[in-house]
């Protein structure tokens, strides 16, 4: 009984760990930034994107209206569109983070793009990324560099 109730606690213990090392949330005001992340790039891949879920506890919205990183030569705000049959990514001024209403950059969807990556991005590895927003202001995260093959909605895409 002694050796099972060492090992589930063990158990449980690793798994606190594990946990406590995959959330890194953020907070800026009543703004809160989930698990900012990125795919590790394929190859030679030119640029790459950072996703999160950007919440307020507030009572009015913000909105996220720009960023910047190091590890790229130019940082934009994209999101996709459909024209025709063709998912197109396009620039957008800004990220609206509404009351109730979290703002999930996904891919696929609204995301941080980064163009021109000065080294490719690497599984396992982390950069900063610089939010700013509106009225909360700014705000450096870590991003979590996770692994390419993670699954990706089907789009066709061209900018």
């Amino acid at each position: 009984m002694r050796n099972r109730i060492l090992a589930l606690s063990t158990v449980l213990a690793v798994c606190a760990f594990a946990t406590a090392a995959l959330a890194h949330d953020y907070t800026l005001g009543e703004l809160k930034i989930e698990h900012p992340w990125a795919r590790a790039s394929a190859g030679a891949a030119a640029n790459g994107a950072a996703y999160m879920t950007i919440a307020t506890t507030g009572t009015t919205a913000d909105q996220l209206v720009k960023a910047d990183s190091p590890v790229a030569g130019k940082v934009e705000l994209h999101t996709h569109i459909l024209d025709g049959d063709v998912m197109r990514m396009r620039p957008v001024s800004g990220i609206t983070v509404n009351v109730g209403e979290p703002a999930v950059l996904r891919p696929g969807g609204l995301h941080v793009m980064l163009i021109g990556l000065k080294e490719p991005l690497k599984q396992g590895g982390q950069f900063p990324l610089t939010l700013t927003f509106e009225k909360a202001g700014t705000v450096t995260v870590q991003v979590d560099v996770e692994a390419a093959s993670m699954p990706m909605e089907p789009m066709h895409h061209k900018h």
